[in-house]
């Protein structure tokens, strides 16, 4: 994708930044620069590569899934100010 010089000053325009001649021509080759290197990147073939969730082949240890800690909930409900069905009453904050 080529810009011209009048597409940076509409996008400049769109995006209401003033930009004058010479950081118009910056930005112009500045992008042109981004845009080309995109064209190089879309050109590399990569229908053989396998999505990767990490750059690294790295596994995460994980810890076994058991319950280690005993059931407290009778306990603590029963020093609850206030409690019903189970669940924790309190007061109405916003009216």
């Amino acid at each position: 994708m080529s810009l011209s010089l009048d597409d940076v000053k509409r996008v400049a325009n769109l995006a209401q930044v003033e930009v004058s001649e010479d950081e118009a021509h910056t930005a112009l080759t500045q992008l042109s620069d981004i845009f080309s290197l995109i064209q190089q990147m879309q050109a590399v073939n990569t229908s053989t590569i396998k999505p990767m969730s990490h750059a690294q082949d790295v596994m995460q240890r994980l810890r076994p899934d058991l319950v280690t800690e005993i059931d407290q909930r009778k306990l603590f409900q029963s020093i609850a100010p206030k409690v019903e069905a189970g669940l924790y009453l309190v007061p109405k904050v916003i009216e």
